[in-house]
Protein backbone atom coordinates (compact mmCIF):
# COMPACT_ATOMS: atom_id res chain seq x y z
CA UNK A 1 0.00 0.00 0.00
CA UNK A 2 2.74 2.48 0.93
CA UNK A 3 4.68 1.69 -2.24
CA UNK A 4 1.65 2.34 -4.43
CA UNK A 5 0.95 5.57 -2.60
CA UNK A 6 4.52 6.85 -3.10
CA UNK A 7 4.30 6.14 -6.84
CA UNK A 8 1.26 8.38 -7.19
CA UNK A 9 2.86 11.32 -5.41
CA UNK A 10 4.13 14.16 -7.61
CA UNK A 11 7.05 16.13 -6.24
CA UNK A 12 7.03 19.89 -6.68
CA UNK A 13 10.80 20.03 -6.40
CA UNK A 14 11.58 17.76 -9.35
CA UNK A 15 12.12 20.61 -11.84
CA UNK A 16 15.68 21.96 -11.57
CA UNK A 17 15.82 25.62 -10.63
CA UNK A 18 19.08 26.15 -12.61
CA UNK A 19 20.37 28.59 -10.01
CA UNK A 20 23.81 26.93 -9.96
CA UNK A 21 23.96 27.42 -13.74
CA UNK A 22 23.17 31.08 -13.20
CA UNK A 23 25.92 31.37 -10.57
CA UNK A 24 28.52 29.80 -12.88
CA UNK A 25 27.55 32.16 -15.70
CA UNK A 26 27.72 35.13 -13.34
CA UNK A 27 31.36 34.31 -12.59
CA UNK A 28 32.18 34.71 -16.28
CA UNK A 29 29.93 37.77 -16.51
CA UNK A 30 32.09 39.47 -13.88
CA UNK A 31 35.49 38.17 -15.01
CA UNK A 32 35.12 39.28 -18.64
CA UNK A 33 34.57 43.00 -17.83
CA UNK A 34 37.39 42.91 -15.25
CA UNK A 35 39.78 41.50 -17.86
CA UNK A 36 38.56 44.12 -20.35
CA UNK A 37 39.23 46.81 -17.72
CA UNK A 38 42.78 45.52 -17.30
CA UNK A 39 43.20 45.41 -21.08
CA UNK A 40 42.31 49.10 -21.40
CA UNK A 41 44.80 50.07 -18.69
CA UNK A 42 47.62 48.04 -20.25
CA UNK A 43 46.90 49.42 -23.72
CA UNK A 44 46.77 53.08 -22.68
CA UNK A 45 49.23 53.30 -19.75
CA UNK A 46 51.12 49.99 -19.97
CA UNK A 47 50.06 49.12 -16.44
CA UNK A 48 47.06 47.69 -14.64
CA UNK A 49 44.57 50.44 -13.73
CA UNK A 50 44.53 51.41 -10.07
CA UNK A 51 40.77 50.96 -9.71
CA UNK A 52 40.60 47.49 -11.22
CA UNK A 53 40.30 45.67 -7.88
CA UNK A 54 37.59 47.99 -6.61
CA UNK A 55 35.70 47.75 -9.88
CA UNK A 56 35.85 43.95 -9.87
CA UNK A 57 34.74 43.72 -6.25
CA UNK A 58 31.89 46.17 -6.80
CA UNK A 59 30.57 44.40 -9.88
CA UNK A 60 30.99 41.01 -8.19
CA UNK A 61 29.14 42.20 -5.08
CA UNK A 62 26.22 43.50 -7.14
CA UNK A 63 26.02 40.26 -9.10
CA UNK A 64 26.31 38.12 -5.96
CA UNK A 65 23.57 39.95 -4.07
CA UNK A 66 21.29 39.86 -7.11
CA UNK A 67 21.87 36.11 -7.45
CA UNK A 68 21.07 35.45 -3.79
CA UNK A 69 17.82 37.41 -4.04
CA UNK A 70 16.82 35.57 -7.22
CA UNK A 71 17.67 32.25 -5.55
CA UNK A 72 15.47 33.18 -2.60
CA UNK A 73 12.51 35.01 -4.20
CA UNK A 74 12.45 33.76 -7.81
CA UNK A 75 13.91 30.29 -7.56
CA UNK A 76 12.63 29.03 -10.92
CA UNK A 77 13.38 32.16 -12.95
CA UNK A 78 15.30 32.01 -16.23
CA UNK A 79 19.01 31.37 -15.47
CA UNK A 80 20.44 33.42 -18.39
CA UNK A 81 18.85 36.85 -18.04
CA UNK A 82 20.76 38.02 -14.96
CA UNK A 83 24.22 36.97 -16.25
CA UNK A 84 23.65 38.60 -19.65
CA UNK A 85 22.44 41.85 -18.07
CA UNK A 86 25.43 41.82 -15.69
CA UNK A 87 27.88 41.26 -18.56
CA UNK A 88 26.39 44.05 -20.68
CA UNK A 89 26.32 46.45 -17.73
CA UNK A 90 29.91 45.58 -16.83
CA UNK A 91 31.16 46.07 -20.39
CA UNK A 92 29.30 49.37 -20.55
CA UNK A 93 31.15 50.58 -17.46
CA UNK A 94 34.47 49.55 -19.02
CA UNK A 95 33.72 51.37 -22.29
CA UNK A 96 32.62 54.55 -20.52
CA UNK A 97 35.76 54.50 -18.34
CA UNK A 98 37.88 53.94 -21.44
CA UNK A 99 36.31 57.02 -23.11
CA UNK A 100 36.82 59.00 -19.90
CA UNK A 101 40.56 58.72 -20.55
CA UNK A 102 40.20 60.94 -23.64
CA UNK A 103 40.69 64.59 -22.54
CA UNK A 104 38.89 66.07 -25.55
CA UNK A 105 35.58 64.40 -24.71
CA UNK A 106 35.91 64.52 -20.92
CA UNK A 107 35.91 68.26 -20.37
CA UNK A 108 33.91 70.00 -17.65
CA UNK A 109 31.59 71.41 -20.32
CA UNK A 110 30.77 67.86 -21.43
CA UNK A 111 30.17 66.59 -17.88
CA UNK A 112 33.67 65.36 -17.02
CA UNK A 113 34.36 61.69 -16.20
CA UNK A 114 31.18 59.62 -16.16
CA UNK A 115 32.22 56.08 -15.25
CA UNK A 116 31.95 56.65 -11.48
CA UNK A 117 28.46 58.16 -11.81
CA UNK A 118 27.42 55.32 -14.10
CA UNK A 119 28.55 52.81 -11.47
CA UNK A 120 26.38 54.58 -8.89
CA UNK A 121 23.40 54.55 -11.25
CA UNK A 122 24.02 50.85 -11.94
CA UNK A 123 23.99 50.18 -8.19
CA UNK A 124 20.66 51.99 -7.88
CA UNK A 125 19.36 49.95 -10.82
CA UNK A 126 20.33 46.69 -9.13
CA UNK A 127 18.69 47.94 -5.91
CA UNK A 128 15.45 48.54 -7.83
CA UNK A 129 15.87 45.09 -9.40
CA UNK A 130 16.05 43.58 -5.91
CA UNK A 131 13.07 45.60 -4.72
CA UNK A 132 10.87 44.40 -7.59
CA UNK A 133 11.70 40.75 -6.91
CA UNK A 134 11.24 41.04 -3.14
CA UNK A 135 8.01 43.04 -3.04
CA UNK A 136 6.25 41.95 -6.25
CA UNK A 137 5.23 38.42 -5.37
CA UNK A 138 3.06 37.87 -8.45
CA UNK A 139 3.12 39.82 -11.72
CA UNK A 140 -0.66 39.46 -12.05
CA UNK A 141 -1.07 42.06 -9.31
CA UNK A 142 -0.10 44.68 -11.88
CA UNK A 143 -3.25 43.93 -13.85
CA UNK A 144 -5.27 45.75 -11.19
CA UNK A 145 -3.51 48.99 -12.08
CA UNK A 146 -4.16 48.98 -15.83
CA UNK A 147 -5.68 52.45 -16.14
CA UNK A 148 -3.56 53.90 -13.36
CA UNK A 149 -0.58 52.80 -15.43
CA UNK A 150 -1.93 54.70 -18.42
CA UNK A 151 -2.24 57.91 -16.40
CA UNK A 152 1.21 57.46 -14.88
CA UNK A 153 2.76 56.84 -18.31
CA UNK A 154 1.19 59.99 -19.72
CA UNK A 155 2.42 62.01 -16.73
CA UNK A 156 5.95 60.72 -17.26
CA UNK A 157 5.83 61.48 -20.98
CA UNK A 158 4.50 65.00 -20.48
CA UNK A 159 6.87 65.87 -17.62
CA UNK A 160 9.73 67.15 -19.85
CA UNK A 161 7.55 69.92 -21.32
CA UNK A 162 6.73 71.24 -17.83
CA UNK A 163 8.95 73.82 -16.09
CA UNK A 164 11.01 70.92 -14.72
CA UNK A 165 12.08 69.94 -18.23
CA UNK A 166 15.40 70.85 -19.84
CA UNK A 167 16.58 70.69 -23.45
CA UNK A 168 19.75 68.77 -24.34
CA UNK A 169 21.11 68.45 -27.89
CA UNK A 170 17.88 69.75 -29.39
CA UNK A 171 15.57 67.31 -27.56
CA UNK A 172 13.49 68.20 -24.52
CA UNK A 173 13.39 64.78 -22.83
CA UNK A 174 14.97 65.49 -19.44
CA UNK A 175 13.73 66.81 -16.11
CA UNK A 176 15.85 68.29 -13.32
CA UNK A 177 15.05 67.03 -9.82
CA UNK A 178 16.73 69.02 -7.04
CA UNK A 179 19.16 66.87 -5.09
CA UNK A 180 18.96 64.02 -7.60
CA UNK A 181 19.99 65.46 -10.95
CA UNK A 182 18.67 64.94 -14.46
CA UNK A 183 16.36 62.03 -15.23
CA UNK A 184 14.71 60.88 -18.44
CA UNK A 185 11.08 60.00 -17.60
CA UNK A 186 10.52 58.29 -20.95
CA UNK A 187 12.80 55.42 -19.88
CA UNK A 188 10.38 54.55 -17.07
CA UNK A 189 7.28 55.32 -19.12
CA UNK A 190 8.13 52.52 -21.55
CA UNK A 191 7.73 49.93 -18.77
CA UNK A 192 4.56 51.47 -17.36
CA UNK A 193 2.95 51.70 -20.80
CA UNK A 194 3.68 48.00 -21.40
CA UNK A 195 1.71 47.20 -18.22
CA UNK A 196 -1.21 49.30 -19.49
CA UNK A 197 -1.20 47.74 -22.96
CA UNK A 198 -1.08 44.22 -21.49
CA UNK A 199 -4.07 44.87 -19.24
CA UNK A 200 -6.07 46.71 -21.90
CA UNK A 201 -5.48 44.22 -24.71
CA UNK A 202 -6.26 41.24 -22.50
CA UNK A 203 -9.79 42.62 -22.09
CA UNK A 204 -10.29 43.98 -25.62
CA UNK A 205 -8.46 41.42 -27.74
CA UNK A 206 -11.57 39.46 -28.78
CA UNK A 207 -13.31 42.59 -30.09
CA UNK A 208 -10.16 43.70 -31.89
CA UNK A 209 -9.53 40.25 -33.39
CA UNK A 210 -13.03 39.15 -34.42
CA UNK A 211 -14.80 42.39 -35.33
CA UNK A 212 -13.23 43.49 -38.62
CA UNK A 213 -13.92 44.12 -42.30
CA UNK A 214 -12.22 42.58 -45.31
CA UNK A 215 -10.57 44.96 -47.79
CA UNK A 216 -7.86 44.21 -50.38
CA UNK A 217 -7.42 40.68 -49.04
CA UNK A 218 -6.83 41.79 -45.45
CA UNK A 219 -9.05 42.09 -42.41
CA UNK A 220 -9.10 45.71 -41.28
CA UNK A 221 -10.34 46.94 -37.87
CA UNK A 222 -13.70 48.60 -37.54
CA UNK A 223 -13.86 52.35 -37.11
CA UNK A 224 -14.83 52.12 -33.46
CA UNK A 225 -11.91 49.80 -32.75
CA UNK A 226 -9.43 52.19 -34.39
CA UNK A 227 -9.83 54.60 -31.49
CA UNK A 228 -7.03 53.29 -29.24
CA UNK A 229 -4.40 52.98 -31.97
CA UNK A 230 -5.23 56.42 -33.40
CA UNK A 231 -5.00 57.97 -29.94
CA UNK A 232 -1.64 56.31 -29.34
CA UNK A 233 -0.45 57.51 -32.75
CA UNK A 234 -1.51 61.09 -32.02
CA UNK A 235 0.12 61.03 -28.59
CA UNK A 236 3.38 59.80 -30.08
CA UNK A 237 3.21 62.58 -32.67
CA UNK A 238 2.63 65.15 -29.95
CA UNK A 239 5.63 63.85 -28.02
CA UNK A 240 7.75 64.12 -31.14
CA UNK A 241 6.52 67.64 -31.95
CA UNK A 242 6.81 69.19 -28.50
CA UNK A 243 9.85 67.28 -27.22
CA UNK A 244 11.53 66.38 -30.56
CA UNK A 245 12.00 62.91 -29.11
CA UNK A 246 12.00 60.66 -32.16
CA UNK A 247 13.22 57.57 -30.27
CA UNK A 248 10.54 57.50 -27.59
CA UNK A 249 7.81 58.15 -30.15
CA UNK A 250 8.92 55.21 -32.29
CA UNK A 251 9.21 53.01 -29.21
CA UNK A 252 5.88 54.12 -27.78
CA UNK A 253 3.94 53.48 -30.98
CA UNK A 254 5.90 50.40 -32.06
CA UNK A 255 5.33 48.47 -28.86
CA UNK A 256 1.57 49.05 -29.07
CA UNK A 257 1.43 47.69 -32.62
CA UNK A 258 3.55 44.66 -31.67
CA UNK A 259 1.38 43.82 -28.66
CA UNK A 260 -1.77 44.40 -30.68
CA UNK A 261 -0.59 41.94 -33.33
CA UNK A 262 0.30 39.33 -30.72
CA UNK A 263 -3.06 39.73 -29.00
CA UNK A 264 -5.20 39.61 -32.15
CA UNK A 265 -3.01 37.73 -34.69
CA UNK A 266 -4.23 40.17 -37.36
CA UNK A 267 -1.58 41.13 -39.95
CA UNK A 268 -3.69 44.14 -40.89
CA UNK A 269 -2.76 45.82 -37.59
CA UNK A 270 0.93 45.64 -38.49
CA UNK A 271 0.32 47.13 -41.95
CA UNK A 272 -1.98 49.81 -40.57
CA UNK A 273 0.52 50.67 -37.85
CA UNK A 274 3.39 50.94 -40.31
CA UNK A 275 1.33 53.23 -42.56
CA UNK A 276 0.47 55.49 -39.64
CA UNK A 277 4.03 55.62 -38.32
CA UNK A 278 5.49 56.29 -41.78
CA UNK A 279 3.02 59.08 -42.52
CA UNK A 280 3.60 60.64 -39.11
CA UNK A 281 7.38 60.47 -39.45
CA UNK A 282 7.30 62.08 -42.92
CA UNK A 283 5.04 64.87 -41.69
CA UNK A 284 7.16 65.70 -38.65
CA UNK A 285 10.47 65.36 -40.52
CA UNK A 286 9.25 67.97 -42.99
CA UNK A 287 8.06 70.41 -40.32
CA UNK A 288 10.49 70.01 -37.39
CA UNK A 289 13.98 71.45 -37.90
CA UNK A 290 15.74 69.16 -35.41
CA UNK A 291 14.24 65.97 -36.84
CA UNK A 292 14.84 67.24 -40.38
CA UNK A 293 18.52 67.76 -39.52
CA UNK A 294 18.86 64.18 -38.28
CA UNK A 295 17.20 62.82 -41.39
CA UNK A 296 19.48 64.95 -43.56
CA UNK A 297 22.57 63.66 -41.71
CA UNK A 298 21.32 60.13 -42.35
CA UNK A 299 20.77 60.75 -46.06
CA UNK A 300 24.01 62.73 -46.52
CA UNK A 301 26.42 61.46 -43.85
CA UNK A 302 29.56 62.64 -45.67
CA UNK A 303 28.38 66.23 -46.02
CA UNK A 304 30.55 68.79 -44.21
CA UNK A 305 29.11 70.73 -41.28
CA UNK A 306 31.01 73.69 -39.80
CA UNK A 307 34.14 72.65 -41.64
CA UNK A 308 34.02 68.98 -40.57
CA UNK A 309 32.11 65.80 -41.29
CA UNK A 310 29.06 64.78 -39.32
CA UNK A 311 29.05 62.53 -36.26
CA UNK A 312 27.34 59.90 -38.41
CA UNK A 313 30.28 59.93 -40.82
CA UNK A 314 32.81 59.65 -37.97
CA UNK A 315 30.86 56.68 -36.64
CA UNK A 316 31.04 55.01 -40.06
CA UNK A 317 34.79 55.67 -40.19
CA UNK A 318 35.13 54.04 -36.76
CA UNK A 319 33.35 50.89 -37.90
CA UNK A 320 35.46 50.77 -41.04
CA UNK A 321 38.78 51.18 -39.24
CA UNK A 322 37.87 48.46 -36.75
CA UNK A 323 37.80 45.78 -39.42
CA UNK A 324 37.25 42.18 -38.40
CA UNK A 325 39.14 41.99 -35.09
CA UNK A 326 39.34 45.64 -34.07
CA UNK A 327 42.20 47.86 -33.03
CA UNK A 328 42.07 46.67 -29.41
CA UNK A 329 40.49 48.20 -26.32
CA UNK A 330 42.00 51.60 -25.61
CA UNK A 331 43.63 51.95 -29.03
CA UNK A 332 40.85 53.43 -31.13
CA UNK A 333 39.98 56.99 -32.15
CA UNK A 334 36.35 57.24 -31.07
CA UNK A 335 37.16 60.64 -29.59
CA UNK A 336 36.97 62.02 -33.13
CA UNK A 337 33.19 61.56 -33.03
CA UNK A 338 33.23 64.31 -30.42
CA UNK A 339 30.76 65.50 -27.83
CA UNK A 340 28.91 63.76 -25.04
CA UNK A 341 27.16 61.52 -27.60
CA UNK A 342 30.35 59.44 -27.88
CA UNK A 343 29.56 57.83 -24.52
CA UNK A 344 25.83 57.48 -25.12
CA UNK A 345 24.38 57.50 -28.64
CA UNK A 346 27.56 56.36 -30.40
CA UNK A 347 29.08 53.98 -27.89
CA UNK A 348 28.53 51.11 -30.34
CA UNK A 349 31.02 52.86 -32.63
CA UNK A 350 33.68 52.36 -29.96
CA UNK A 351 32.75 48.68 -29.79
CA UNK A 352 33.00 48.35 -33.56
CA UNK A 353 36.35 50.13 -33.78
CA UNK A 354 38.16 48.57 -30.83
CA UNK A 355 36.57 45.10 -30.76
CA UNK A 356 35.92 44.84 -34.48
CA UNK A 357 33.10 43.07 -36.26
CA UNK A 358 33.65 40.01 -34.05
CA UNK A 359 33.21 41.99 -30.85
CA UNK A 360 30.26 43.96 -32.20
CA UNK A 361 28.47 40.78 -33.25
CA UNK A 362 29.17 39.26 -29.83
CA UNK A 363 27.45 42.22 -28.17
CA UNK A 364 24.51 42.05 -30.60
CA UNK A 365 24.20 38.30 -29.98
CA UNK A 366 24.02 38.95 -26.23
CA UNK A 367 21.13 41.31 -26.83
CA UNK A 368 19.55 38.77 -29.17
CA UNK A 369 19.88 36.02 -26.58
CA UNK A 370 18.30 38.22 -23.91
CA UNK A 371 15.40 38.97 -26.27
CA UNK A 372 15.04 35.27 -27.07
CA UNK A 373 14.79 34.42 -23.37
CA UNK A 374 12.09 37.06 -22.99
CA UNK A 375 10.09 35.59 -25.86
CA UNK A 376 10.63 32.11 -24.43
CA UNK A 377 9.21 33.36 -21.13
CA UNK A 378 6.15 34.72 -22.93
CA UNK A 379 5.56 31.37 -24.65
CA UNK A 380 5.86 29.48 -21.36
CA UNK A 381 3.56 31.79 -19.40
CA UNK A 382 0.12 30.33 -18.79
CA UNK A 383 -1.92 33.45 -17.97
CA UNK A 384 -2.86 35.88 -20.80
CA UNK A 385 -1.80 39.02 -18.92
CA UNK A 386 1.64 37.63 -18.14
CA UNK A 387 2.07 36.49 -21.74
CA UNK A 388 1.23 39.95 -23.12
CA UNK A 389 3.33 41.70 -20.48
CA UNK A 390 6.36 39.54 -21.25
CA UNK A 391 5.90 40.22 -24.97
CA UNK A 392 5.55 43.94 -24.25
CA UNK A 393 8.67 44.19 -22.09
CA UNK A 394 10.70 42.11 -24.52
CA UNK A 395 9.39 44.19 -27.41
CA UNK A 396 10.40 47.41 -25.64
CA UNK A 397 13.91 46.05 -25.22
CA UNK A 398 14.14 44.71 -28.78
CA UNK A 399 12.83 47.88 -30.44
CA UNK A 400 15.24 50.01 -28.42
CA UNK A 401 18.21 47.85 -29.43
CA UNK A 402 17.15 47.94 -33.09
CA UNK A 403 16.54 51.70 -33.13
CA UNK A 404 19.90 52.52 -31.50
CA UNK A 405 21.98 50.01 -33.47
CA UNK A 406 20.21 51.01 -36.69
CA UNK A 407 20.87 54.68 -36.06
CA UNK A 408 24.58 54.25 -35.26
CA UNK A 409 25.22 51.97 -38.25
CA UNK A 410 23.30 54.24 -40.64
CA UNK A 411 20.36 51.92 -41.29
CA UNK A 412 17.85 54.49 -39.99
CA UNK A 413 18.17 58.09 -38.76
CA UNK A 414 19.69 58.51 -35.32
CA UNK A 415 17.00 58.85 -32.64
CA UNK A 416 18.92 59.88 -29.53
CA UNK A 417 18.06 56.76 -27.52
CA UNK A 418 20.67 54.89 -25.49
CA UNK A 419 21.82 51.31 -25.92
CA UNK A 420 20.42 49.35 -22.94
CA UNK A 421 23.02 48.70 -20.19
CA UNK A 422 25.91 49.64 -22.51
CA UNK A 423 25.62 53.39 -22.98
CA UNK A 424 26.01 56.17 -20.45
CA UNK A 425 22.69 57.16 -18.89
CA UNK A 426 21.39 56.79 -15.36
CA UNK A 427 17.69 56.64 -16.19
CA UNK A 428 18.29 54.01 -18.85
CA UNK A 429 20.28 51.60 -16.71
CA UNK A 430 17.84 51.88 -13.77
CA UNK A 431 14.79 51.32 -15.98
CA UNK A 432 16.35 48.35 -17.77
CA UNK A 433 17.25 46.63 -14.51
CA UNK A 434 13.60 46.99 -13.47
CA UNK A 435 12.57 45.54 -16.84
CA UNK A 436 14.79 42.49 -16.31
CA UNK A 437 13.35 42.03 -12.81
CA UNK A 438 9.80 41.96 -14.18
CA UNK A 439 10.77 39.41 -16.82
CA UNK A 440 12.41 37.25 -14.14
CA UNK A 441 9.27 37.44 -12.00
CA UNK A 442 7.11 36.33 -14.95
CA UNK A 443 9.63 33.62 -15.80
CA UNK A 444 9.59 32.30 -12.24
CA UNK A 445 5.79 32.00 -12.35
CA UNK A 446 5.90 30.29 -15.75
CA UNK A 447 8.60 27.75 -14.85
CA UNK A 448 7.43 27.03 -11.31
CA UNK A 449 6.11 23.44 -11.09
CA UNK A 450 2.44 23.03 -10.29
CA UNK A 451 1.68 21.67 -6.81
CA UNK A 452 0.89 17.97 -6.57
CA UNK A 453 -2.85 17.27 -6.78
CA UNK A 454 -4.42 15.95 -3.60
CA UNK A 455 -5.20 12.20 -3.84
CA UNK A 456 -8.91 11.55 -4.29
CA UNK A 457 -10.98 9.46 -1.89
CA UNK A 458 -11.78 6.95 -4.64
CA UNK A 459 -8.09 6.41 -5.36
CA UNK A 460 -7.39 5.78 -1.66
CA UNK A 461 -10.22 3.24 -1.42
CA UNK A 462 -8.98 1.44 -4.58
CA UNK A 463 -5.47 1.15 -3.15
CA UNK A 464 -6.85 -0.20 0.12
CA UNK A 465 -8.84 -2.89 -1.71
CA UNK A 466 -5.81 -3.89 -3.78
CA UNK A 467 -3.67 -4.17 -0.66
Amino acid sequence: MSANTSNTTVSTGGLPSRRNTELALLVFAVLIPVLAYANVGLAMDEELPAGMLGYGLGLGLMAGVAHLVVRRFARYADPLMLPIATLLNGMGLVLIWRLDQEPTITTDALGGPMAADQLIWSTLGVALFLGVLVFLKDHRILQRYTYISMVLALVLLVAPITPLGTEVNGARIWIDIPGVGSLQPGEFAKIVIAVFFAGYLMVKRDALALASRRFMGLYWPRGRDLGPIVVIWLISLMILVFETDLGTSLLFFGIFVVMLYVATERTSWIIFGLLLSASGAVFVASTNAHVEERVDNWLNPLATVNGGVTETAQSMYAFGSGGLMGSGLGQGYSRLIGGIATKSDYILATVGEELGLVGLMAIILLYGLLIERGLRTALATRDPFGKLLAIGLTGVFAIQVFVVAGGVTGLIPLTGMTMPFLAQGGSSVIANWALIALLLRISDTARRPAPAPAPSMAADETQVVRT
